[in-house]
């Protein structure tokens, strides 16, 4: 939703951010953020500056000043986004799966495997493994707590320590 309302001066390439301020939901209408904690800033690196710049020139013109608009410059469907770019792309790369139906055949119809959602949760777990902190990961994704964050994403942070070591101190702890 906040990418099918991303307009292009919210996209500020001398700083490298993006502001996500609005969203389109289901029936594109463009409004505010689901929460609070949704507006907020992205950080953008190079190739994805560049990318852009390059898309805004061939980008379709319209009164919304989107940045991802359907052909006539208006919000665009989430299923067109999805068939014709995310899922026509893993089909054309074999990244599917059983659709659950047969063709005539009986052949097994494969459909896309992943949603355009998993966008999201690869690049908030590339930015744990990274070792980006826990208050920065939220802040990022637009989590209105912290415990959301780490209910989701908490397994994905490293323990340096480990389990048994902290046990041990804690138990010297206890006896001392």
């Amino acid at each position: 939703s906040e990418l099918r309302g991303l307009t292009w001066d919210s996209v500020d390439f001398d700083d490298g951010i993006i502001h996500v301020r609005q969203r389109a939901d289901e029936w594109g209408e463009i409004g505010n953020p689901k929460t609070e904690a949704g507006d907020r800033t992205i950080p953008m690196g190079k190739f994805l500056s560049n990318t852009l710049k390059e898309w805004k020139v061939e980008c379709p013109a319209g009164e919304l000043n989107l940045a991802f608009p359907n052909g006539a410059g208006n919000v665009e469907s989430h299923a067109n986004i999805f068939r014709r770019c995310f899922g026509a792309i893993q089909s054309e790369c074999g990244i599917t799966k059983d659709g659950g139906k047969t063709d005539d055949d009986d052949k097994p119809i494969m459909v896309p495997k992943y949603g355009i959602h998993a966008f999201r949760h690869y690049a908030i777990s590339t930015f744990i493994d990274m070792g980006y902190p826990p208050k920065r990961v939220q802040d990022i994704a637009g989590h209105s707590t912290l415990a959301m964050t780490m209910d989701t994403y908490g397994h994905l942070f490293p323990d340096p320590e480990g389990d048994a070591d902290m046990m041990r101190r804690a138990e010297l702890r206890l006896v001392s």
